[in-house]
């Protein structure tokens, strides 16, 4: 009998503790943190800055601000688009505040030490950064790329563009990762449908005057002006294109280009110019309902990075409250396994090199008589979907993906 118990207790101690082992890991700290960094003082802060703290909350929201009766924090910070100050504060966001993913980013040099860090501390970070190395040689099981990259941009814009007759280029560059991205992709894109580049220059950020470079493009002929440059680059650049009367005689492309630039701009002067965005405002109900609650509490319209932030952090919680914890494995399991469905992808999934899928959108600005209403900017003129537009399986250079 007494051997009986003996087993009996045996077997259940088995049984708990097998029990135990099948249950999630729970969420740590009794406390779910996420880091927004990004650029808040800067040429970025108005495509990112707060606007994206903004976005996260309103995903917070969504869950009452609580999973399972662990309360949902969000920190934000400024890297001041410099990698060693933003690599300083995600470690210490990791190794002292205990956050468990870090979101936004901006700047690819930046992303790029933020990401590395990740990994190394088992860390989750989901970036807006745009080099297309992120989901190639530089991924990592702990990160993932959302917003658009330098292959999607190009590749969408290289297809429309020639379609369109332009056929010779001259690219404006911005002197660091994302704009040699930028322009490498861009040149493989445009190289096998017949289109030459005439010239390139390369830019150092927070450039005060682009008039020397323009004039370069000018002289070339080039019928398109490629400018891989981002934020207050942009706006500097059109408003001093304007100036010159450059958009008579050759076309702007804008491979990345916000609202915000737009609307610091006026459409007087931004007035036909060529974009790639990953986020339409007024698209449909879901995205104009989203605005609505973003602006109610902003008052500027989002831009693409603000609504992809809002999605990387949906889609994260989503995770946390499937599984149950915010163990990194587990909860970057389910963020593959669930669909992205919110206002800023329709019909997103993310891969096992970390790159999110989603459509991408080719517009031109619209003339001041073609808008009905503030925000109403975009004459949209493609639709890619994600499968065409981002990099495939086969093509990419992670090493997480099994060939």
């Amino acid at each position: 009998m007494v051997l009986s118990i003996q087993r009996l207790l045996a077997a259940s101690l088995i049984a708990a503790c097998a029990g135990a082992l099948a249950q999630p890991a729970g969420i740590s700290d009794r406390a779910i943190r996420i880091g927004v960094i990004n650029d808040r003082s800067g040429p970025y802060m108005d495509a990112t800055g707060e606007g994206s703290v903004v976005a996260a909350r309103l995903a917070a929201e969504e869950f009452k601000n609580s999973i399972n009766g662990a309360p949902i924090e969000i920190l934000f910070g400024d890297h001041l688009n410099k990698p060693d100050v933003g690599s300083a504060m995600a470690r210490k966001w990791f190794d002292n505040d205990k956050v468990d993913v870090i979101v936004d980013i901006g700047p690819s040099n930046v992303g790029f030490a933020i990401v590395s860090l990740g990994n190394e501390r088992g860390k989750m970070v989901l970036t807006n950064s745009a080099s297309s190395d992120f989901t190639g040689k530089a991924c990592t099981k702990y990160s993932a790329q959302w917003n658009y990259n330098t292959f999607s941009n190009s590749k969408a814009m290289a297809a429309a563009a020639v379609k369109e007759g332009l056929d010779t280029w001259f690219l404006i560059v911005a002197d660091y990762s994302f704009g040699h991205s930028m322009s490498a992709d861009l040149r493989r894109e445009l190289a096998p449908r017949g289109a030459k580049i005439l010239g390139e220059v390369k830019v150092p950020l927070n450039t005060p005057d682009f008039t020397s470079y323009l004039l370069q493009a000018q002289a070339s002929g080039a019928k398109a002006i490629g400018l891989a440059i981002a934020g207050q680059d942009v706006v500097t650049t059109v408003k001093q294109a304007a100036e010159l009367n450059i958009q008579k005689k050759q076309t702007l492309v804008g491979l990345t280009v916000n609202v915000s630039e737009i609307e610091a701009l006026g459409l007087e002067t931004a007035q036909g110019l060529l974009v790639v965005s990953t986020f339409e405002w007024n698209r449909n109900k879901v995205t104009r309902d989203w605005t609505k609650r973003f602006t109610d509490k902003f008052t500027k319209l989002p831009t693409a990075n603000q609504a992809a932030v809002y999605s990387q952090v949906k889609h994260y919680l989503r995770a946390v409250q499937a599984t149950g914890t915010d163990e990194p494995g587990a909860v970057m399991a389910k963020m593959r396994e669930l669909p992205v469905q919110d206002a800023f992808a329709e019909n997103g999934r993310l891969r096992e090199d970390g790159q999110m899928l989603h459509d991408i959108y080719v517009a031109r600005t619209k003339k001041p008589s073609e808008s009905t209403a503030k925000g109403d900017y975009f004459q949209v003129i493609q639709v890619v979907p994600g499968e065409q537009a981002f990099a495939s399986l086969a093509d990419t250079a992670c090493p997480l993906v099994k060939k």
